[in-house]
């Protein structure tokens, strides 16, 4: 039985892209910022989850990212939600 991506598959790659568009290496956001743009951006209640597991802090783009990741690999969802870069 194979898993199907979800409709809203690379979902979370586009707030990852939209909060970092056009900024340095080093830019930081805040948990808050993803929080704040993953609800603006309607997302299901799955990558929600996701992004409130997110520990407190600020993240560079990668560090993010792997944070991230870790929580979809964590739930199993990476086949169903994508992962970041």
């Amino acid at each position: 039985m194979s898993v199907q991506p979800s409709q809203d598959f690379g979902a979370l790659q586009s707030i990852v892209d939209e909060l970092f568009d056009e900024m340095p290496d080093d830019y930081e956001v805040r948990r808050l910022d993803v929080i704040i743009a993953a609800e603006s951006n309607d997302l299901p209640q799955d990558l929600l989850e996701v992004v409130g597991l997110l520990p407190p802090g600020s993240y560079v783009r990668s560090r993010l990212c792997d944070q991230l990741n870790s929580i979809i690999g964590g739930h199993a969802w990476g086949q169903v939600y994508g992962t970041v870069e």
